[in-house]
C-alpha cells in the first residue's frame, strides 16, 4: 500500500469515527494523482474503511462525464452517468463508486474530505446561511446554493469552481453546499486537519450557544407503550423500536411549536434514514390515553402520507425510531438527533431552512439514495429468528451461551440475562464486536428474584421495543441423595429451577399479551430448556429432577392459558451436555460430583463416569448445542405446537 492511500485511510477514519462530522457511514473521501482517483465506495463506512473500501478509477475516463450530453429525463440521465462512472473503474477493481466521484475529480487538490459536520450544517441549513458564510469565511470558501445531488450538482459545482479559479488563480480549499455539507481539499492530510479545525473554531466563535446536555430517564410507562407502537408499525415481520431521551430531545418535544422546528428534513441524509415526515404525540396522560392518541394519529399519518413513520416523538418520553434492524434504528436515532442539533444551531442564523417538496421528492426517488437505504437496512435472511428479540436466561456460559451465540449468528437480537456480570459483559462485547445489524445486551439478572426479572424485561423493552422469544434456561444442579441433601440446598434449587421459570413467564407474558392485543396474527414463544431429567426420574438427583418435572407441568399449564394470545409455550428436554461446564467443570462439574457421591458404581475416575453416561445413550454421545437449536427453531417456526416437552436425548428417552 502506498503512503498516500495510508494517509487517505487515516484521515477517513479520523472524521468517519466522529459523529460531529459523519453519521451512518456517510461522507466521502478521495485521493488522486495524475492518472487515477481512489474514492470511498458507496455503502462503505468511513469509520472502518480500509484499502478495499476505495474504488480506483481512471481520471481520463471520468472526464467524459463533464463534456458528454445526457438525456433530459432525470432517471435516464442518472442511469447514463452511472454507466459512464462504472466504465471508468480501473481494471481488476470492484465496488460501486460514489456518485460524487466527478466532483472530487475536478478539484485540483490531492485529498478531498466531504463531511456533514453538525456545526457547519447548523449554518448551511439556516435561512441566513449565505450572507453569514460570506461574513465568516470571506473569499476562502465557495458557497453553492442547494442543488439536487448527482449530475446537476456536479455541473453547477464545476462551473462555480472554474469561476473561482479564474478570480483567485486557484481552487477553493473549502466548498460549502447549502443544506448538504462541506468539502475540504488540500494536498496533505495535515492541511485537511488544519482547515477543518479552523472552520470549527470560526463557527464556534460565531455561534456560542451550547446544546442542551445530559440524559433523561425513561418513564415506567414506556414498558407498556413501546410494544404497542412496535405492533402498530408492524405489517409483516416484526420491527425493532429504539428509544432515546435526553435534554436536547426534550427541547423539541415540549410542545407543537418546538416540534415545528424539526418537522421536515434539512438534508438528503435525513430523508434516506428517517423519511421526510415525522409523527409528534403531545398526549401525556395514562398509557391507555397515549396509546389511543398514537393509534389515531398513525391512521391519519398513513392516510395523508401513504407510509408509516420511522420517527415518532413522544412528549415527556423521548425520540423513537422504528426500523427493520437494531442497527438501522440506531442510525435513524443518530441522524434525527443530529438534525435536532442542526436546528438548534440554526436559530442563531435566522432559523431552520427545510428542503422543499420538490427537493424531497427527488431524493426519495433517486436510485442512489435507494441503494443507500438498502445498504443501511440489509436483507432479511428468511430464518425464523431474523431480527427477533430473544431473552436467554443463564446465557453467560454453558448451554445458554451456546444458544445465545447461535441466535446471534442467525441475526436475532439477544438479551443475555445472567447473574454472572463479568462473564456476561465479556460475552456481549464479543458478540457485538462482529459488526452485525443485530445486537446483544447484557442485563444482570437473578431469575429467583421478581424485581430483578421485571427490571430485566423492562431493559429489554427499552433496548428493542418488545419481546418475541423467552428462553428460560437458567438453572443449577446440586446432586445428592436424601441423606446428603440439606433443606437449604433443596430450596435454592427449587427457587432457581422452578420458581425462576414462573417469574420469567409471568413478566414476559405481560409484554407478549400487550403485543397480541395490537396485532392479531403475531405469534410469540416461551421456551423452557428443561432436561431428560424432567421426563424420567434421576437417581440421587431428585432435587433437580423434581424441579424439571414441575417445569413441564408449568409448561403445559402456561400453554393452555396463553395460547389465546398466540403465545406458544414449549419445553426442550436435552440429554446430557457433557462438554459444558455443568458436567465438565473440574471443581463443581457433575462428573466430579457423581464420582464423589458414588452415583456410578465402580467408577474410579472422572473419565469412568463420563464413559458410563455416554454408554447409556443409543447415539453414543452427549447432546450438543446444535442439537438443541434445531428443536428451538422448530418450535419458533411453527404455529400449531404448544405445551410440548420435546426430547433431544439421542434416543435415551423415547416418548410413549
Amino acid at each position: 500500500m502506498n503512503p498516500e492511500i495510508k494517509d487517505l485511510i487515516k484521515i477517513s477514519r479520523y472524521y468517519g469515527s466522529d459523529n460531529e462530522y459523519v453519521i451512518a457511514g456517510g461522507g466521502n473521501t478521495s485521493y488522486k494523482n495524475d492518472r487515477y482517483i481512489w474514492i470511498k465506495a458507496s455503502g462503505t463506512s468511513l469509520a472502518s474503511v480500509d484499502e478495499k473500501g476505495f474504488v480506483k478509477l481512471s481520471r481520463e475516463k471520468i472526464k467524459v462525464i463533464k463534456s458528454k450530453a445526457y438525456s433530459d429525463d432525470v432517471t435516464e440521465r442518472e442511469a447514463q452517468v452511472k454507466a459512464d462512472l462504472f466504465a471508468a473503474i480501473a481494471e481488476g477493481e470492484q465496488g460501486r463508486p460514489s456518485v460524487e466521484t466527478s466532483l472530487h475529480d475536478i478539484i485540483q487538490y490531492a485529498y478531498v474530505v466531504h463531511t456533514h459536520a453538525t456545526r457547519a450544517n447548523g449554518l448551511l441549513c439556516a435561512k441566513n446561511s449565505k450572507s453569514l458564510a460570506g461574513r465568516i469565511f470571506g473569499d476562502s470558501a465557495l458557497y453553492i446554493e442547494y442543488t439536487d445531488p448527482g449530475y446537476i450538482l456536479f455541473k453547477k459545482t464545476c462551473e462555480r469552481i472554474e469561476q473561482y479559479r479564474a478570480e483567485h488563480n486557484e481552487d477553493p480549499h473549502i466548498i460549502l453546499l447549502e443544506n448538504h455539507g462541506i468539502f475540504v481539499s488540500a494536498d496533505s492530510i495535515k492541511e485537511i486537519r488544519e482547515l477543518y479545525d479552523d472552520i470549527d473554531n470560526k463557527l464556534r466563535k460565531e455561534n456560542k450557544e451550547k446544546l442542551p446536555d445530559g440524559d433523561k430517564s425513561l418513564p415506567e410507562t414506556v414498558r407498556h407503550i413501546l410494544p404497542v407502537i412496535r405492533m402498530l408499525l408492524t405489517k409483516g415481520d416484526a420491527r425493532i423500536v429504539r428509544i432515546r431521551n435526553n435534554k436536547l430531545i426534550a427541547h423539541f418535544y415540549k410542545d407543537e411549536q418546538s416540534f415545528r422546528k424539526i418537522h421536515a428534513p434539512f438534508t438528503p441524509d435525513i430523508i434516506v434514514y428517517c423519511k421526510s415526515k415525522y409523527l409528534y404525540v403531545e398526549e401525556t396522560g395514562s398509557p391507555e390515553s397515549v396509546i389511543s392518541n398514537v393509534q389515531s394519529q398513525l391512521n391519519r399519518f398513513q392516510k395523508e402520507n401513504g407510509f408509516l413513520p420511522k420517527i415518532v416523538l413522544l412528549k415527556n418520553m423521548g425520540l423513537i425510531a422504528v426500523e427493520d434492524s437494531w442497527l438501522a434504528a440506531d442510525i435513524a436515532l443518530d441522524v434525527f438527533e443530529d438534525m435536532m442539533k442542526i436546528s438548534y444551531y440554526s436559530e442563531g442564523a435566522g432559523g431552520p431552512r427545510f428542503l422543499t417538496r420538490d427537493q424531497i421528492d427527488f431524493i426519495d426517488n433517486w436510485e442512489v439514495e435507494n441503494y443507500r437505504r438498502q445498504m443501511a437496512g440489509g436483507k432479511k435472511s428468511g430464518n425464523p429468528v431474523d431480527q427477533k428479540i430473544v431473552v436467554v436466561t443463564g446465557a453467560a456460559q454453558g448451554f445458554g451461551e451456546g444458544i445465545a451465540r447461535d441466535l446471534m449468528e442467525k441475526n436475532a437480537n439477544v438479551v443475555i440475562a445472567d447473574i454472572n456480570e463479568k462473564k456476561g459483559i465479556l460475552f456481549v462485547n464479543e458478540l457485538n464486536s462482529k459488526g452485525k445489524k443485530n445486537r446483544a445486551l447484557f442485563v444482570k439478572t437473578d431469575v429467583s428474584d421478581a424485581d430483578s426479572v421485571r427490571e430485566m424485561l423492562f431493559e429489554t423493552v427499552k433496548a428493542f421495543g418488545g419481546l418475541d422469544v423467552l428462553v428460560s434456561n437458567a438453572g443449577i444442579l446440586r446432586a445428592g441423595d436424601l441423606d446428603e441433601m440439606d433443606p437449604e440446598t433443596f430450596e435454592l434449587m427449587t427457587r432457581i429451577n422452578y420458581n425462576g421459570y414462573f417469574l420469567c413467564v409471568k413478566y414476559a407474558a405481560e409484554i407478549l399479551k400487550i403485543q397480541a392485543k395490537y396485532h392479531d396474527k403475531y405469534y410469540t414463544d416461551i421456551i423452557q430448556i428443561n432436561s431428560k431429567s424432567g421426563l424420567k426420574g434421576s437417581n440421587k438427583n431428585f432435587a433437580y429432577a423434581g424441579g424439571k418435572f414441575g417445569g413441564i407441568g408449568l409448561t403445559q399449564s402456561f400453554a393452555m392459558e396463553l395460547i389465546p394470545y398466540r403465545i406458544k409455550v414449549n419445553a426442550i428436554c436435552p440429554g446430557n451436555f457433557f462438554d459444558g461446564p455443568l458436567w465438565s467443570d473440574p471443581v463443581n462439574g457433575l462428573f466430579v460430583q457423581y464420582l464423589k457421591t458414588g452415583k456410578v458404581h465402580g467408577a474410579k475416575t472422572v473419565e469412568d463416569v463420563k464413559k458410563h453416561y455416554e454408554s447409556q445413550v443409543p447415539a453414543r454421545r452427549g447432546c450438543t448445542v446444535a442439537d438443541v437449536m434445531k428443536a428451538i427453531y422448530y418450535v419458533i417456526d411453527q404455529q400449531y405446537e404448544t405445551g410440548q416437552a420435546i426430547p433431544v436425548t439421542g434416543g435415551q428417552i423415547m416418548l410413549k
